[in-house]
């Protein structure tokens, strides 16, 4: 039996450590390694927010997303998030969704306005998610894939890079459609779904390819001066939860490489 000197010994040796742990906790939840459930921002540029307490607060690279905050971007803004599990999504400009907006880590996202790309990791087995509109419901069963919702009436398209998604109506429910690389479907309020509806081409692929390739070059340097130099990423104006983003409200201007 150990004798009470012993344990005091004990206790008192190991306090310097439990005082460590405590005052790390906020620096690994603020960057996104102590909170699985939050968001990590990996690459941004433009005005990237979060809604909280009704006003917009900016994101910068290393920030986190918390579950239900609803992530704003503004018509210079293109963001990539990361989870716990290695999967990663895109916001793009003018775009509007929540993260994680119900319980259960398995729905991603909810689009509200905009696009959205997203990277499922299926390194480590399987991993299901799924992304919800006003219209649609997304579920994974593959890797890449784009989601845009066109208007206020949750008008959405989906598109296929990588893998399979199964798409079903949010109001009409029934079978879903499932789309293959390089297929698309646009999921309409009031219309059901039907596999003569998905579009086999690949022009909206390659159209949505490039509007991403442009934000790409351009957050990650690639662009080039006429003197051959590499233009750099501008620095945001803000920084974290110092003082709100204005301008919230700008209306979004047509969604690229939608058809």
């Amino acid at each position: 039996m150990t004798s009470r000197p012993m344990r005091f010994r004990t206790a008192r040796a190991l306090l310097p450590a439990a005082m460590a742990f405590v005052s790390l906790a906020p620096i690994y939840a603020q960057n996104g390694l102590f909170r699985s459930g939050s968001a990590k921002v990996i690459a941004m540029t433009g005005r990237v927010s979060v809604l909280k307490d009704g006003a917009e607060w900016a994101r910068n690279v290393g920030d986190v997303v918390e579950p239900k905050q609803i992530i704003v971007t503004g018509p210079d803004g293109y963001a990539k998030f990361q989870l716990a599990d290695g999967s990663t999504f895109e916001v793009f400009q003018n775009s509007k969704a929540i993260f994680h907006e119900t319980p259960g880590w398995d729905e991603m996202l909810r689009v509200l306005l905009g696009r959205v790309k997203v990277f499922v990791d299926h390194s480590r087995g399987p991993n299901p998610k799924h992304v919800t509109t006003q219209t649609a419901i997304i579920s994974v069963r593959g890797t890449v894939f784009d989601v845009v919702v066109e208007d206020e009436d949750g008008t959405t398209f989906v598109s296929v890079d990588e893998g399979l998604v199964d798409v079903r109506h949010q109001l009409f429910g029934g079978n879903a459609v499932e789309l293959h690389p390089g297929e698309s479907l646009r999921v309409f309020r009031d219309q059901r779904l039907a596999a003569r509806t998905i579009d086999k081409g690949a022009l909206a692929q390659r159209a949505l390819r490039a509007a991403a390739q442009t934000v790409y070059d351009v957050l990650y340097g690639r662009a080039t001066t006429g003197t051959g130099s590499t233009a750099s990423v501008p620095a945001p104006t803000t920084q974290g939860d110092k003082k709100p983003n204005p301008g919230g409200n700008a209306p979004p201007p047509p969604i690229p490489g939608a058809p």
